[in-house]
């Protein structure tokens, strides 16, 4: 089972400052992603660089229009991520619950972890030919 945890952008990390002393954060960070990688856990983790250094894709019919960031109207933008594989939800929890404050400790935050579709949840919706080409490119 792969679980996204996702870090929630504040208006520090959408303006590209991070905290005065990072050092501590960063450390933290770099101890719990470390731990994962030795528990075979950890597939894939980053920081995002502000929205205003993004894009969206917008569609409308069959017209798509990019509108470049940054999206300041928008209430939940990601900073970063940490993809997980484990055995069960209950792992994923355990895991979640020890990742360091993104902000630093002592500040209220969230952060939010989404469990990701596997193949087989498209089981009956798409036919074997096309679940075969998703795998085919390593898609899970």
């Amino acid at each position: 089972m792969r679980f996204m945890i996702l870090v929630k952008a504040t208006p520090d990390s959408e303006a590209g400052r991070f905290p005065d002393n990072p050092e501590p954060l960063f450390a933290a960070m770099a101890a719990y992603h470390e731990e994962l990688a030795r528990a075979g856990a950890l597939l894939d983790a980053s920081g995002l660089q502000p929205s205003s250094k993004g894009w969206r894709v917008e569609y409308e019919g069959s017209k798509r229009v990019v509108v470049d960031g940054p999206f300041t109207e928008s209430k939940e933008l990601i900073a970063g991520y940490t993809l997980i594989q484990v055995r069960s939800r209950e792992e994923a929890i355990e895991w979640s619950r020890r990742f360091p404050n993104p902000i630093g400790e002592g500040v209220r935050c969230h952060i939010e972890v989404r469990q990701l579709y596997e193949m087989e949840d498209f089981d009956g919706m798409v036919s074997d030919q096309t679940a075969e080409r998703f795998r085919d490119i390593g898609m899970q």
